[in-house]
């Protein structure tokens, strides 16, 4: 009689957990090391704020009143949070579209600015997954979809009868660019939208101030970092929230140019970063680094477009708003010496210089 052996079922390898296991271990390694440095950054960063200068210590950021509250929801059904400032008879309305990582606080000195002029309603909103908005059930998030989102907020929240104007920082400019895409009668000369300003921003190949071997294999990385997003995002925000000040660090690195930042203002912007999740950002990643437009080719080609950049941005460099002033035949470039990828916050007052009068020039 002859014997079977009976060779145990070893369950089948999940390779995404198996990847979320690895990123995870190694962020934790990464928290470590950070934790071990800390100390004397702390140190440094408490004699900074102790004596750099600081017009901004006592700005009320995140806490600007408004005339209206709304909850707009999208096709897909996300709730975006939206803060309205102006008349509902206003002849112009301006909508503001901030950036990834960020909210609409990002505009705190352009919402002071147009608040001063008659006749304009300005409209402020959180984008999906980001501030007080809510987020995609499942799945990545797409441009497209922050296209769809932007529309639905033209639609609802704009004055009846006014003319629009779209203004975009970074990831908000792209989501302007794709909805000038999927919907180009929208900025058709009897179209909502009359005006567009583009800031820090790009019609895409875009790296984010990556190192260069990161962006060399971002197709192969992307999908791991999305897969294991879930899994490994309690070990990163544990991370994150060990590693504020060398946060902060990098905020003032990247987001800043090389005059001299209120600590206040890095400060806010770090908040901002941190209050994001790991997984929101991790649905996000794809979205933005396969953004590609030709925007010579859409709606942006026929209204008059403002684009301004800090010519000191690391994370989208200004060669990116060269371009997108080269290829459409209406636009006007601005260029702030000194200033990072933060300019309507570390420079407000040069970019409010040219966006109220760009706004007004709607009723000429």
């Amino acid at each position: 009689m002859s014997s079977k052996v009976v060779e145990p079922v070893r369950p089948p390898v999940n390779r995404a957990r198996v990847a979320a296991g690895v990123v995870g271990s190694l962020v934790g390694l990464a928290a470590a090391g950070v934790a071990a440095g800390l100390a004397g950054r702390r140190a440094l960063l408490r004699r900074r704020r102790e004596t750099e200068p600081d017009p901004y210590r006592d700005e009320t950021f995140g806490e600007l009143p408004a005339d209206e509250y709304r909850t707009v929801t999208t096709a897909e059904g996300i709730p975006l949070h939206v803060e309205i400032v102006g008349p509902a008879w206003a002849r112009t309305t301006v909508i503001f579209v901030h950036g990834f990582c960020l909210d609409m606080g990002t505009f705190h000195f352009q919402r002071l600015a147009l608040s001063q002029v008659d006749g304009v309603r300005a409209v402020f909103y959180d984008q999906p997954g980001h501030g007080r908005s809510g987020r995609l059930p499942a799945g990545e998030y797409t441009v497209e979809l922050l296209a769809s989102a932007l529309r639905t907020v033209i639609e609802e929240c704009a004055a009846p009868d006014s003319r629009v104007v779209l203004v975009g920082h970074s990831m908000g400019g792209m989501a302007i660019m794709a909805l000038a895409e999927l919907d180009p009668d929208l900025f058709a000369p009897d179209g909502r939208v009359a005006r567009v300003v583009l800031i820090s921003t790009s019609a895409g190949g875009v790296t984010f101030g990556l190192p260069d071997l990161v962006v060399r294999f971002r197709e192969r990385l992307l999908p791991l970092i999305s897969n294991a997003g879930t899994a490994t995002a309690p070990v990163v925000d544990r991370a994150r929230a060990a590693a504020k000040d060398l946060a902060r660090l990098l905020t003032r690195k990247y987001g800043f140019g090389s005059v001299g930042a209120s600590p206040s203002l890095v400060s806010y912007v770090e908040q901002m970063h941190a209050s994001m999740s790991t997984e929101a950002v991790a649905r996000y990643l794809c979205a933005l680094y396969g953004h590609a437009c030709e925007p010579g080719t859409t709606g942006l080609k026929r209204v008059p477009v403002l684009v301004i950049s800090g010519d000191e941005d690391q994370v989208i460099p200004v060669e990116h708003s060269r371009r997108l002033a080269e290829e459409l035949p209406h636009a006007e470039l601005v260029i702030i010496p000194g200033a990072g990828h933060m300019v309507l916050l570390e420079r407000a007052e040069l970019v409010n210089d040219a966006l109220v009068p760009f706004v007004r020039r709607i009723g000429a």
